[in-house]
């Protein structure tokens, strides 16, 4: 059944913008900032002032510069009783929003209540020069501060400044102060700038502790169940209990944790008794610092080591090191430089390289990223009974991660910004998410603030053509707990540049992950354990960052919650493995057509394809991979000319009963009513049922098949075993095309010489006992 076409607002746009002030060409611009529009912005640099007048009763001048453009004004931070302050401050007015031919340049005194007039100057901007880099920055001149009238004789002090129109290619752009965020303080101008953040160096650490020596209970009586706990931050994994229940006891386990540079937290090992349930004993710990533990690159095996065994008893009160005797423990430590430390799930990664960078191979090229500027946001928050949105972008690709500047109290925020970085893999992802600032207007005083979530894309580098450039508006899409809901669309120009073919058509023949994930692979729960652990300490890295990068930013552009279940997941995942059986089940259709004649001349023609591969079995093959060819070079007319992006038909993101939404919304553990929690077990159960039939019935398939030589039933066995018998001596004498053409040729045979009854060897495999009997 062909699926509905999906609504017109969920669909990717191709767009024609005016890129790098030219047309837009697949070929490379000589502007570094090439793949989004120009915005031009007047620039003041405020660097310093002297011999400032004193305006206080005191004698003293607390000094600060207000930068005015109509109704767009800027201010320094103020310095207290200082008369020739530095402050070297930048100031970018947007073109697009000159409201007036003059700036002003005004130089106050800070006061209690009012703040006093120091001096001024004027620039009219027809007369502003203009600046364009590689330009050397424009020098800063000193200018005498004038009065209110235009009077320069009386000595107000002078400023020195700097005014220069350009784009936001200029190096000031970044660190200056915006007319796009007049709204923030300077306090909160860190917090809306964009920034460029790294991921921590992860790595493995693989703890194998092998035995203990000397071991001290305190109950001498009975044997000790010895386990050791080790304990990483905010990790903790215990080996099982000692099936050597002595004072030596025995474990060679492996503990698996991960750990980011630069190392913070020591490994704290302890080797415990369990007196009683839910009871512990500890018999010796010590502190390993892992500056000091061995890094291995490949499979080779790291020499074992001794450690000493602290114990501590309490003496008075205090804890007290007890030294009269030392316990040991035999451990293998090593930093695994080999893996890749996985903080994506594996299905969209952005970076596929193993720790160590000795390791890591040539870039194959770059990938060049414009964010221009998104459309009908939705809002996302309310000030003063009117909604706002406070839009930033976030890019993240391989340990790079880039944040836009925030547009304040702006649906269609302008950005223009352009990032890039090195491939490794073609075959990688990168993510770009846009969030709402809640961290303005007071927003980071009260408890609880999150950044919210406008929406996601993703691009696959291995669907883009090399050297070509991509503009397209995405549409940002969010499953809400009441439905799918677009809340706008994003602007983007992409640009996938390959370095060498070579290199990256010989990617395509190498393994996905680090050749250690397969000579050591680790398990499905290990992974899954090691990702969570690994997405846990980047978003607390890059939350410490300054200005930060939140929390719930990382999680969600890592997809933390992805393998949660949900009902809506899996009925896309089943819907998914229909379409991809799909084809095969259209050829059994079509062949089930050639064998029921309901075609005569296409069967006609099978036979005769069918008679030739039997009498020149060597053409089969090439007749299969020149078949391959052909419908590859068919397809090629009708190949994706767009990159992919998030379908709500594949997710059946649009067609969700609402209670399903809700249960993939509900918290871990759940906290929904009783009431509900059993329905949607009984839903569960009534799933898992279905699904328990299926897995049953395919059992009994195979113990039919183990049955035909195994006895159970021993005239199906003997039949079996002459039939075996009677089919060898036949097969030997028969000449092989003779039996492939009588076997085709049954097959293909006309429905008049058809019955509607079952085979005979369907009628016998059928009647094969299974292990059903024995089911309780």
């Amino acid at each position: 059944m062909q699926r509905p076409p999906p609504q017109e607002e969920f669909l990717l746009k191709e767009t024609n913008p005016h890129l790098g002030g030219g047309k837009v060409t697949g070929d490379k611009h000589t502007s570094t900032y090439d793949l989004v529009e120009q915005m031009q912005y007047l620039y003041v640099r405020v660097v310093k002032a002297k011999e400032l007048p004193a305006k206080d009763v005191t004698g003293s001048c607390d000094p600060y510069v207000e930068v005015k453009l109509g109704n767009y004004k800027g201010t320094t931070r103020h310095f207290e009783k200082k008369s020739n302050p530095e402050w070297n401050q930048v100031f970018a007015f947007s073109k697009d929003r000159l409201q007036a031919s003059v700036l002003e340049v005004t130089v106050k005194d800070k006061d209690l209540v009012k703040d006093d007039f120091i001096g001024r100057v004027l620039f009219d901007l027809n007369e502003v020069p203009k600046r364009v880099p590689p330009d050397s920055p424009l020098a800063p001149q000193w200018y005498r501060l004038e009065d209110r009238k235009g009077d320069k004789h009386h000595n107000r002090g002078e400023l020195m400044l700097a005014v220069w129109m350009g784009t936001q290619a200029d190096e000031a752009f970044p660190e200056a102060w915006n007319s796009d965020s007049a709204g923030v303080t300077s306090d909160g101008l860190a917090s809306i700038r964009s920034k460029v953040y790294l991921s921590p160096k992860l790595w493995y650490l693989r703890v194998n502790v092998i035995e203990a020596q000397d071991l001290q209970p305190t109950d001498k009586g009975r044997f000790p169940d010895v386990f050791v706990k080790a304990i990483l931050g905010n990790q903790a994994l215990r080996t099982r209990i000692s099936p050597s229940r002595n004072i030596n006891p025995l474990w060679n386990e492996d503990l698996m944790f991960v750990a980011a540079e630069p190392f913070e937290d020591p490994l704290i090992l302890s080797v415990e008794d369990r007196v009683a349930p839910n009871k512990e004993e500890v018999l010796g710990r010590c502190a390993i610092h892992l500056q000091h533990v061995d890094r291995r690159l490949d499979h080779k095996g790291v020499n074992t080591r001794w450690f000493n065994l602290e114990r501590h008893v309490l003496v008075e009160g205090e804890k007290k090191k007890e030294v009269k005797f030392a316990s040991r423990i035999h451990m293998r430590i090593c930093l695994e430089g080999g893996y890749h430390v996985l903080d994506e799930s594996t299905h969209y990664s952005s970076d596929l390289r193993p720790t160590a960078k000795p390791l890591w191979k040539t870039s194959i090229g770059v990938l060049e990223l414009g964010i221009l500027n998104a459309q009908g946001l939705m809002p996302m928050k309310t000030k003063d009974g009117r909604g706002m949105t406070d839009a930033y972008c976030v890019a993240k690709y391989g340990q790079k991660w880039v944040r836009t500047r925030t547009i304040m109290d702006s649906f269609i925020p302008k950005w223009n910004e352009q990032y890039t970085w090195e491939v490794f893999d073609p075959c990688t992802v990168i993510t770009i998410g846009v969030f709402d600032n809640c961290h303005l207007h007071g927003g980071d005083k009260s408890p609880g603030t999150r950044d919210q979530r406008i929406g996601k894309v993703r691009i696959r580098l291995s669907t883009l053509e090399t050297d070509r450039v991509y503009t397209h508006t995405y549409p940002l899409l969010v499953l809400h707990p009441n439905g799918v809901k677009k809340m706008g669309e994003i602007h983007l120009a992409v640009r996938f540049t390959c370095s060498s073919l070579l290199n990256m058509m010989h990617m395509y023949s190498q393994p996905l992950l680090p050749k250690m994930h397969y000579i050591h692979p680790l398990t499905v729960s290990q992974l899954d354990s090691l990702r969570h652990q690994a997405t846990q300490i980047v978003s607390m890295r890059l939350s410490r960052a300054e200005p930060p990068l939140r929390k719930e930013v990382v999680e969600y552009m890592l997809d933390v919650g992805s393998h949660m279940w949900s009902m809506r997941r899996s009925k896309a995942n089943f819907f998914r493995i229909m379409g991809v059986l799909g084809g095969l089940i259209a050829v059994g259709k079509w062949f089930d057509q050639i064998c029921h004649w309901k075609n005569p001349i296409t069967t006609v023609l099978i036979h005769i394809l069918f008679v030739i591969l039997v009498m020149y079995p060597e053409l089969i093959l090439p007749t299969i991979f020149l078949y391959l060819f052909l419908i590859g070079v068919w397809y090629y007319r009708w190949r994706p000319r767009h990159p992919p992006h998030m379908d709500t038909r594949l997710s059946h993101a649009d067609s969700a009963h609402p209670d399903e939404l809700d249960e993939e919304f509900d918290t871990f553990p759940t906290s929904r009513p009783s009431d509900i929690i059993r329905m949607r077990y009984d839903r569960l159960r009534s799933i898992a049922g279905r699904i328990q039939t299926v897995v049953g019935d395919l059992a009994t398939q195979g113990e039919r098949l183990q049955s035909l030589l195994s006895w159970r039933d021993p005239r199906a066995t003997a039949l079996f075993v002459i039939f075996c018998l009677i089919a060898a001596i036949v097969l030997y004498v028969t000449p092989f095309q003779v039996v492939a053409l009588l076997t085709g040729f049954y097959v293909l045979r006309h429905p008049r010489f058809r019955h509607k009854l079952p085979s005979v060897p369907l009628n016998f495999f059928r009647r094969l006992p299974a292990r059903t009997d024995c089911m309780l």
